[in-house]
C-alpha cells in the first residue's frame, strides 16, 4: 500500500500548482485560529482552505508570519483581506492593559488604559513539523545515480508494440529476470552532474518515465526477458531505459523535523529540476553536500549571493566585472572582501552521499545556480 501511495505522490508532481491561481476559503472557516500544540501548517491551512496544499500562498502574503514555520501554541491567527481583497493570515497580538494611577488635587484617583504590546520570549515549541503531504505537489519522483549504479540495472530491450518509444497501456521487455508482482520505477539515464567546487562527478540526475509491475519473471538462462506491463507513463518510455524496483530508499519521509544547519556548514546549488538557472518559491533544487557532510532530512539553510566584487582604480571604486584587465590585475590586493547577503531559505527532503535535493520555502528575488547555501542567520 505505501509503494502505491509513494507512486501516486510521483505523478502528481509540478502541474498541480498550476489547478488554481486563487484561494478559496471554508464556508465555516472562523475568523480566529488558536495554534495547538501537535499542529502543522497543513493543519492549520485546511482549517481555512479548500485546498491545503496551496498554504504557502495563505501564510506568503503576510508581512507579519516573516517564517511560518516558527509560529507557536498559543498564538492566534487572525483571516483578514489585503488591499487586493486576496485572504492573508496574521498574529492578533493581544492587548495587554497596564493600569496606571493618575494623582488629581480634590479628585477621586482614576485610571488610565493604554495597550501594551505583549513581550514573552519563545520557547523552543515552534511549530516546525512539515508533513510530506504539504509538499508532495512540489517534489518530483526524480533520483540520482552513480554510474556503477545504473551499470547494475536492468534495462528495457523494447516492448509489445514494437516501437522505440510507447506513452501508456503496453508492455515492455527487460534484459534480466525481475520478481513476480513487484512495482518498477522507470528512469532515463538523464545528465551527470558535476560537483562545481571539486570538478567531481556526483552521479546522473535520472526523471522517472513511469511505473511497471512484473507480469513474467523471464528466464535469463534461456535468454528470455522479463515482461512488465506500465501503469503509468510520465513521458515516452524507450528502449534502454533503467528499471529500479521501488524500496525504501526512494521513498520519502511522511514527516520533516526543521532544524537549522550548523554555522560551519556550507555548499552551493548545482541544478534545478527545471533545468533553469533562476528559480523561485516552491521549486525543488539541487545542492552539492549530503550524508557525507552530515546533512540531515530537514535541514533549513538560507540561500546566500556574494555581492559584486569591487576594486579601487584610479578614477575610483568599480565593479570588477565593468572595470578593464589591467585595473583588475594591478588592484588584487585592494579589492574589496563583499558580504554575502541572503536571500532566501530551503529544506533538504532527499539526501544522497554528495548531494541533496530540497524545497526552496521562500525566496526575496529569484535563486540562482551556484548561490552560496549556509546557515541562517
Amino acid at each position: 500500500m505505501l509503494k502505491k501511495i509513494i507512486i501516486s505522490l510521483s505523478l502528481l508532481a509540478l502541474p498541480l500548482l498550476s489547478l488554481a491561481d486563487q484561494l478559496k476559503i471554508n464556508d465555516n472557516a472562523p475568523k480566529t485560529y488558536i495554534v495547538k500544540k501537535g499542529d502543522t501548517l497543513w493543519d492549520i491551512s485546511e482549517v481555512f482552505l479548500d485546498q491545503p496544499w496551496l498554504w504557502p500562498k495563505l501564510w506568503r502574503l503576510n508581512p507579519e508570519i516573516n517564517n511560518p514555520h516558527l509560529i507557536y501554541p498559543g498564538d492566534v491567527l487572525k483571516l483578514i483581506l489585503d488591499e487586493n481583497g486576496e485572504p492573508m493570515l496574521v498574529i492578533d497580538e493581544p492587548v495587554k492593559v497596564e493600569l496606571k494611577k493618575v494623582e488629581l488635587t480634590k479628585i477621586k484617583p482614576s485610571y488610565k488604559w493604554s495597550p501594551k504590546i505583549r513581550q514573552k520570549v519563545k520557547d523552543d515549541s515552534a511549530i516546525k513539523l512539515l508533513p510530506l503531504n504539504v509538499i508532495a505537489p512540489f517534489i518530483k519522483y526524480d533520483h540520482l545515480f552513480t554510474a556503477e549504479q545504473l551499470e547494475g540495472f536492468p534495462y528495457i530491450i523494447g516492448s509489445n508494440e514494437g516501437y522505440k518509444t510507447s506513452i501508456n497501456n503496453f508492455k515492455v521487455y527487460v534484459n534480466k529476470e525481475l520478481e513476480l508482482a513487484k512495482t518498477y520505477a522507470i528512469y532515463d539515464k538523464g545528465e551527470e552532474i558535476f560537483d562545481p567546487e571539486t570538478d567531481t562527478s556526483l552521479g546522473f540526475y535520472v526523471n522517472l518515465a513511469g511505473t511497471a509491475q512484473v507480469l513474467r519473471t523471464g528466464d535469463t538462462s534461456k535468454k528470455v526477458p522479463a515482461t512488465l506491463h506500465v501503469n503509468t507513463a510520465k513521458r515516452e518510455i524507450r528502449s534502454g531505459y533503467y528499471v529500479v524496483p521501488v524500496h525504501d530508499e526512494q521513498l520519502f519521509s511522511s514527516l520533516f523535523t526543521m532544524r537549522a544547519v550548523d554555522d560551519s556548514f556550507k555548499g552551493a546549488i548545482i541544478k534545478s529540476v527545471n533545468n533553469g538557472r533562476e528559480f523561485s518559491k516552491l521549486e525543488v533544487v539541487m545542492i552539492n553536500r549530503g550524508s557525507d557532510h552530515n546533512v540531515r532530512l530537514g535541514d533549513v539553510m538560507a540561500i546566500k549571493r556574494q555581492s559584486p566584487a569591487v576594486i579601487e582604480s584610479k578614477s575610483g571604486p568599480t565593479y570588477a566585472k565593468e572595470s578593464s584587465r589591467w585595473n583588475r590585475t594591478v588592484s588584487n590586493d585592494e579589492d574589496y572582501v563583499m558580504p554575502e547577503e541572503v536571500l532566501g531559505e530551503l529544506m533538504v527532503f532527499k539526501i544522497y552521499p554528495k548531494a541533496s535535493m530540497a524545497l526552496i520555502l521562500h525566496v526575496e528575488k529569484p535563486a540562482r545556480l551556484l548561490d552560496i547555501v549556509a546557515a541562517p542567520n
